[in-house]
Formats: structure tokens, sequence, C-alpha cells
């Protein structure tokens, strides 16, 4: 996973339109590309692409940001993400996600971790 590749998942997430969220996913996962964390586990675009409007919809106006860990070899890429208000210094919520990839550099699996939650 590159940095590139990392910006358009955490823009895939930050994506309020509906249809270029649907378009994101579709450019980033595999027909059959899967993600799961300890609130979902889904498969194919239309799913993966609901679980972000949801995140959307518990957490609106939050954007998702790189954390500090990243990390690929392989076909394995891991990295931490954080949710705050544009701009705020400190994340209300931390995770960590652990991406598989295609040999073409699509997303084929990604397992989620929620390190901090708020409230």
């Amino acid at each position: 996973m590159t940095n590139d590749l990392l910006a358009r998942y955490l823009a895939a997430w930050n994506e309020t339109d509906a249809d270029a969220r649907a378009k994101a996913v579709a450019d980033l996962w595999t027909e059959d590309g899967t993600y799961t964390d300890p609130l979902a586990d889904v498969a194919g675009h239309e799913a993966i692409a609901a679980v972000i409007a949801g995140a959307q919809g518990m957490f609106p106006g939050l954007v998702f940001t790189a954390g500090q860990v990243f990390e690929a070899h392989h076909d394995v890429a891991r990295f931490t993400w954080h949710l705050a208000p544009e701009g705020a210094t400190e994340p209300i919520a931390i995770g960590f996600d652990v991406v598989r990839l295609t040999p073409e550099g699509r997303i084929r699996e990604v397992i989620g971790f929620l390190d901090k939650l708020p409230g």
C-alpha cells in the first residue's frame, strides 16, 4: 500500500456524496473485497460504501486522517487513522487497519481495530 493508496482510502471514508463514495469504493476494492471491524463484517462494494455512510452518520462533520503508523510489505499494509473535527489536535477516535492487496494494488481485505472510541 502506497501513500497515494492510503490517501485515496481515507478520502473514500471522508466522501459525503453517495455517488462519489460508491465510485471511490469501486476503484479501491475488488468486487468481492471485504471490510471487517468490531462493528461491521461486510463484503462487496455496496456493503462497504454503506458501512462508510453509517460511520459518517454516527460522526457527522468529522474527518478521517492518517495516524502515525504506516508500514507495508508483500501484499499487506498496516496503518493507524484518526477521526476528529477538521483541524482538531486531539482525535476523538483512533483505529488501526490491516489491509491485504491484490498484485494490482486494489484492496482485497481490510481488518480494522478500534483503539479509542468517543465517550
